[in-house]
């Protein structure tokens, strides 16, 4: 991660707001969409991102599949229905979050 600490606490929230947006994503799909969205302002590292990919798997939010890409096998990301609701519930507390960090930063 680049140039900001207060991306670190929103990277799961990211992660699940892209595979909603995508359907299906592979980890580096992830962190370039991610940079490419924030004009590079956001570079997520492999080292942030896998451990929260497989959090993710093991509270049954995400699940994955390998499919082959050109003679190449890749591990894809999708969202499961409680993943679903849960990025749902977490878009709206970020977006109520982000409404009143606006009015306070504006007074």
């Amino acid at each position: 991660m680049k140039k900001n600490a207060l991306y670190k606490g929103t990277l799961q929230n990211i992660v699940l707001k892209l595979l909603a947006k995508e359907v299906k994503m592979y980890g580096y799909q992830i962190t370039q969409r991610a940079k490419e969205i924030t004009k590079g302002e956001l570079e997520m590292t492999e080292g942030a991102l896998y451990p929260i990919l497989h959090k993710l798997e093991n509270e049954g939010i995400i699940y994955s599949e390998m499919q082959n890409v050109n003679g190449r096998d890749r591990k894809y990301y999708f969202l499961t229905e409680k993943g679903k609701k849960q990025q749902a519930a977490q878009e709206a507390e970020m977006k109520s979050y982000l409404f009143n960090l606006n009015a306070i930063f504006n007074i």
